[in-house]
């Protein structure tokens, strides 16, 4: 279900989710940016033009963390496209492959910055990476609330997302699924780890948490192809959600997501 509101004017769009490759477009009426860019560059621009975008309108590409399938085309678009790259200064440092970056801006976690009409505010979570973060990006009263790859959800998390109007979060995988799947154990460890990824359930109990009536949408991504189906994780999440309010969408990695309007 669609919930398109007369003049919007903010939206995102998953580009992909997954451990192929992760990257969200977020766009207001004059700022466009990628929060990740996980996919190779000609394979990202090939999924912007299915949506009607070009990465040449691009303002920003915003890294969460260095593992590959969030940065793998970051630095080639940036190159491409005189594009400036945002990141933290741990992350930038841990980052391989990314190549020179003529346009860099570091940030902190827990301090807000711009970027055109967007106002963009990174928060820590709790993932194995050097200082990943999530996000929250607002346009005009509109929130949007970010949390992949993380794996507990913390008070920091929860007051961060709280009042968001779009909820993109991880539901990676299903308990029963990863520990009666093929993954050696020393992964599945690592997955239910704290600094590994959320469970259907974990997504589950956020969404409740942070649930008010304004929340109109709720995307899970990063669902694991091997310890999870789509058809899992919306049944475990639309639990608690009322569909006639709240609209529920799964982010997948072969193709973009549909536009998704505030």
């Amino acid at each position: 279900m669609q919930k398109k509101r007369e003049n919007s004017s903010f939206c995102l769009c998953p580009l992909a989710s997954g451990s192929k490759g992760n990257a969200i477009f977020v766009s207001t009426p004059d700022t466009a940016v990628l929060v990740d860019a996980g996919l190779s560059g000609i394979e990202t621009q090939r999924r912007m033009a299915a949506v009607g975008r070009s990465a040449q309108d691009l303002k920003a590409i915003i890294i969460t963390h260095e593992h590959t399938d969030h940065i793998k085309g970051a630095g080639v678009l940036s190159r491409r496209f005189d594009i400036p790259v945002y990141v933290t200064k741990e992350t930038f440092n841990a980052c391989q492959g990314l190549g020179k970056i003529e346009r860099l801006n570091f940030f902190e976690c827990g301090a807000a910055f711009e970027i055109g009409s967007l106002a963009v505010t990174p928060f820590s979570i709790s993932h194995d990476a050097c200082d990943p973060a999530g996000l929250t990006l607002k346009h005009q009263g509109k929130k949007i609330g970010i949390a992949t790859d993380l794996g507990v959800v913390t008070n920091l998390v929860r007051t961060h997302l709280s009042c968001v109007n779009a909820l993109y979060i991880e539901a990676n995988h299903d308990p029963d699924m990863l520990m009666t799947g093929p993954y050696p154990w020393h992964l599945k460890q690592r997955i239910q780890s704290r600094t590994g990824h959320l469970s259907n359930q974990d997504a589950r109990n956020l969404v409740t948490d942070v649930f008010h009536k304004d929340l109109d949408h709720v995307i899970l991504a990063h669902l694991s192809e091997e310890n999870n189906s789509p058809e899992k994780a919306a049944t475990e999440i639309s639990k608690n959600l009322d569909p006639l309010s709240t609209a529920l969408h799964v982010a997948g990695p072969d193709q973009p997501g549909e536009m998704i309007w505030l």
